[in-house]
């Protein structure tokens, strides 16, 4: 990504380079050509791709007046995916009593059995939640942390799980101990000392993001992991955005407690999340909701799974659908997609760093980012620069401050393309121009 071709220039200057001089507004950008004369963006995103993404939108549900680049919030469905869901809970009202007294269990299994299957983990290893955020505080509020006992982390983690520890730190006295990581991210064994600089005989908790929320980097989890089991240290991750957007092997991992979302970047409808629990740490777990499942009159072989997955009345529809997520992926080649979105988000970041003069978050590589990005904008008002967007260009996207500067998160998924990422370039011309 770089600076791109600013030094000497200023700001102004580059924002004007993007700008009509007479009239002011942003102005539309020539398109990379390749030797045949056909359009491209570069890399492996080609008028092939751009084929693709076009076909994959008509599959979505997403408005067509909207330039959605915000997939990372709460992702986006299919229209596949959607109507199995939707099978789903027309099944349940037929016959509620059947399909949650007696059919429960066993669709519940066979969801949690192609799940597995998706992160490399065993059927009993994993039990569906509404989100991440539900399943990590099942692990916070059971481990028996105690006055004194320190959580580490850093300061690229999501705001709930940030309140979720330091309220679990009012209740017992532990300590939230956050580290910052050294800019702009090159080497992974430097942000795995800058972590581990923070280990102490009191850390008993490393709290992590697979990709981050506000700075969606890749962190090195496999070494951080690897050096906290060394340490006897309990691995928490956030796995929120990885799920459909990077491979996650959990046994590999190696990691103790995993929470991920399946209506992000896997597609699935919203309120399916997972929790995966290592058998060895699955003792420690307390249900949030105490049920049907706790001390169980017709106990599975797992207590983990009845007492996280035997509960009161709700609509389980969206655990359900997570296999026709799956395997709509897998029809669409999916592995592919999701190189062409890195391609195109690699693309849309190079544009904006060019545009505003400022650095990126980390070196141009997919190792520290997939298909989101955040890069940085110039200082000014968060929420006014959000708002215009939306409302002067119908672009969705976030505007977050972190570090106290001002950033946008750029997501990418199948159906979009390069007018989308054109589009968000030339609107921020224009208004940071107006805000000079």
């Amino acid at each position: 990504m770089g600076r791109g071709n600013c030094e000497g220039e200023g700001r102004e200057g580059v924002i004007a380079r993007y700008t009509d001089r007479e009239t002011g507004k942003a102005r539309g950008r020539a398109t990379m050509t390749d030797a045949s004369g056909s359009t491209s963006t570069g890399g492996i995103y080609d008028d092939a791709a751009e084929a693709r993404h076009l076909a994959l939108r008509e599959q979505f549900l997403i408005r067509p007046d909207v330039t959605f680049l915000n997939h990372g919030s709460f992702g986006a469905c299919p229209r596949p995916v959607f109507e199995r869901y939707q099978s789903w809970q027309l099944e349940l009202e037929r016959q509620p009593v059947e399909f949650i007294g007696r059919r429960s269990q066993e669709l519940l299994r066979e969801a949690r059995t192609a799940l597995s299957g998706y992160l490399s983990c065993d059927p009993d290893e994993i039990v569906y939640s509404q989100n991440v955020t539900t399943a990590l505080n099942i692990v916070a509020r059971s481990l028996p942390l105690k006055a004194g006992d320190e959580i580490l982390t850093t300061d690229h983690e999501y705001g709930a799980l940030e309140r979720t520890w330091r309220f679990l730190c009012e209740k017992t006295g532990a300590k939230v101990m956050e580290r910052e990581l050294p800019l702009p991210l090159d080497d992974p064994d430097e942000v795995v000392e800058a972590v581990m600089a923070g280990v102490t005989p009191r850390t008993r908790v490393l709290f992590l993001s697979h990709i981050t929320s506000p700075t969606a980097v890749i962190l090195p989890i496999e070494k951080l992991i690897a050096k906290a089991r060394e340490a006897g240290i309990w691995t928490v991750i956030d796995g929120a955005h990885a799920p459909g957007q990077v491979p996650v092997d959990l046994h590999a991992l190696g990691v103790d407690f995993y929470g991920g979302n399946c209506h992000k970047w896997l597609c699935s409808p919203k309120g399916a999340g997972f929790l995966y629990a290592r058998r060895e740490v699955q003792h420690l777990l307390e249900p949030l909701v105490v049920s049907w499942g706790w001390q169980a009159r017709d106990p599975s072989p797992s207590r983990f799974i009845d007492e996280h997955e035997r509960q009161a009345t709700r609509d389980f529809s969206a655990y359900l659908s997570v296999p026709a997520a799956i395997e709509f992926q897998a029809a669409n080649d999916w592995d592919r997609v999701r190189d062409e979105c890195h391609e195109l988000a690699r693309w849309t970041a190079a544009e904006v760093a060019e545009l505003t003069g400022l650095p990126a978050l980390s070196t141009d590589s997919p190792d520290w980012y997939a298909q989101m990005v955040t890069m940085p904008v110039p200082p000014g008002d968060q929420a006014g620069l959000k708002i215009r967007l939306y409302d002067e260009f119908k672009i969705e996207i976030p505007v977050v401050t972190w570090r106290d500067q001002r950033f946008v998160r750029i997501s990418v998924q199948g159906y979009n393309t390069r007018a989308d990422a054109s589009r968000l370039v030339d609107a921020l011309a224009e208004i940071l121009r107006s805000e000079r």
